[in-house]
Formats: C-alpha cells, structure tokens, sequence
C-alpha cells in the first residue's frame, strides 16, 4: 500500500513539473510573439511621416488626386497637402516669389523652361509626363457643327473663349492653332510675353482674357461664349461642354505636361518618387487615361 502511495506521488510530482515546463514554454513563445509583432510594429512606424506639397496645372485637378490617394494606399506614411491646382504661368510666378512645394507640373515646355530659368526646379528631374489633345469645345445642348477652325470666322459662331496665352499654356496653344488658320498673327518679346493681333473676322468675337481653362469651360458651359478652346481632359472635368472639333496636332505646339521637383522641396526624395510613381505604375496610368491623358 506504501509502494503505491508512493507511486502516484511520484506520478503527481512529474505531472507538475511538466505543466511547469509547459507553461514557461507558453510564456516564452508569447513572449517572442509580442516581441515580434513589436519589432514588426516598429518596422512599420519607422517610416517618417511625410506630406507632399505638390503645384499642378488646373486640368490635372480630377485625375491627380486619385492618383495621390492610389499612392497613399501603397505608402502609408505619405500623405498630400491641399494640391494647388492653378494656370501653369500663375504657379511658376508662385513659386519665383517665394511659395514652396516639392513637385510642379506645368501644362506646357515653356512654362517649365520659365521655372528652370527662375531656379525655383532641379533641371535634372525634369521628366516629360503627359500629352493632351487642345479642342474646341460648346455647351453639350449647342448644336453647332465645327468642321474646321475657319468655321470659327463663319456666322455658325458668335462668341470665342481663350486663356490668356501670357499664364494659361491652353490659350497659347490656341493662339498657334488659330495662327496656323490666318485667324490672328502673334509676337513674342524678350521677356516672353505673347501679343495678338486678331483677324477682323473674329476680333469682335474673342475674349481672350480668361485666367484658365476652367475658366473657359466655365464660359461656355454657362453660355457667356458660344465656344471654347480647352483640352480633351476638360471635357470629362466638367459637365456641361462637348467636343466640337479637335484642331490638327500639327496647328499647335506638342502638347506636354512636365514635371520637375522643385528646389525648396523637403521631401525631394518622396516627390520624385511619387512622379515616377504616375508614369510607371499601371494602376494610376488607368487614372489618367480616364480623364483624357495620354502618358508622355
């Protein structure tokens, strides 16, 4: 009877010990775990915060910010300051004067040849991003059909819409497009600034003083002008307007959006990645072709 008392003593004693054992064997695989998902945890914070200031032409301002929230998703830690979207020429006069952003994208070559002679970008990243289409536009419930930009001089149209080719890159690209016609002759003195001298035929029927393309769609969508000159993107930025006539890619200049990251950047690194970002990840070439870019 001893013998067998003693037996199942014995056999209680091991069975604690082993539940020790497996209970420290517990502890420490929780342990690492928690230490893992710290280290884990750590690895993730690690990354800094950072906000991206970037100055982009007014028709990016639909396609941009899907763009920006697409890249968001994939870095975390990188986020967007209230993109200002305005005329190319009132951005790099912005940035000449002393405003700060880490990315400009301009809707022409010259307005980025300006920021490159201000100093306000690094010429080195210069990268050309974008095409777009310049089109003649009307109010979607106008009827009028528009054959050919000498149709413009014709009584089909009452009214003609531009920017002001001097800041909105879209109104210089009307201002050759319209050359190209003989419907007005232009200069360009030392300084860049673009004069017109219009045909007769369609000087009473300009306003050339718009401050962008939106504008323009603006315009013409409320009937103040019977037609406009904007790009194919405008067209699915506002309701309101149609294509009415597309002009010659030959009446015009190349229609280019470059990008540059500016020289008072703080965050240089994290802006040109995010432009090679644009042009190189499928997702957000979808964005754009949506609303009517074409990659460079």
């Amino acid at each position: 009877m001893k013998q067998r008392t003693r037996s199942v003593l014995i056999t209680c004693v091991f069975a604690a010990a082993l539940a020790g054992v497996l209970a420290l064997a517990g502890c420490s695989s929780s342990s690492n775990q928690n230490d893992n998902s710290t280290n884990t945890n750590d690895a993730v914070s690690s990354e800094p915060a950072v906000q991206l200031q970037v100055f982009a032409a007014n028709s990016l301002e639909k396609a941009l910010p899907e763009v920006q929230a697409l890249y968001t998703q994939q870095h975390p830690n990188v986020t967007f300051a209230d993109t200002q979207f305005q005329a190319s020429g009132t951005l790099t006069s912005k940035l000449k004067s002393g405003a700060s952003a880490d990315l400009l994208i301009t809707a022409s070559s010259s307005s980025m040849d300006t920021a490159v002679s201000d100093g306000t970008v690094d010429q080195t990243t210069r990268t050309d991003m974008f095409n777009n289409d310049l089109v003649i536009c009307t109010s979607s419930t106008d009827d009028v059909t528009i054959t050919s930009l000498a149709d413009l001089a014709t009584d089909k149209v009452t009214s003609i819409a531009i920017g002001d080719p001097n800041t909105v890159p879209a109104g210089s690209y009307a201002v050759q497009a319209l050359q190209s016609a003989g419907l007005c002759t232009s200069t360009t003195d030392s300084s860049g600034k673009i004069s017109v001298t219009w045909d007769a035929s369609i000087a009473d029927k300009i306003n050339a003083g718009a401050d962008s393309v939106g504008t323009v769609a603006s315009y013409v969508q409320s009937g103040t002008c019977q037609v406009g000159f904007v790009y194919t993107s405008d067209i699915f930025r506002y309701d309101g307007i149609q294509v009415a006539y597309t002009t010659a890619a030959d009446s015009h200049k190349t229609i280019k959006y470059p990008g540059a990251v500016c020289t008072t950047a703080t965050n240089a690194a994290q802006a040109a990645d995010f432009m090679d970002f644009c042009l190189t990840d499928p997702d957000a070439a979808a964005i754009f072709q949506k609303y009517g870019f074409e990659l460079a």
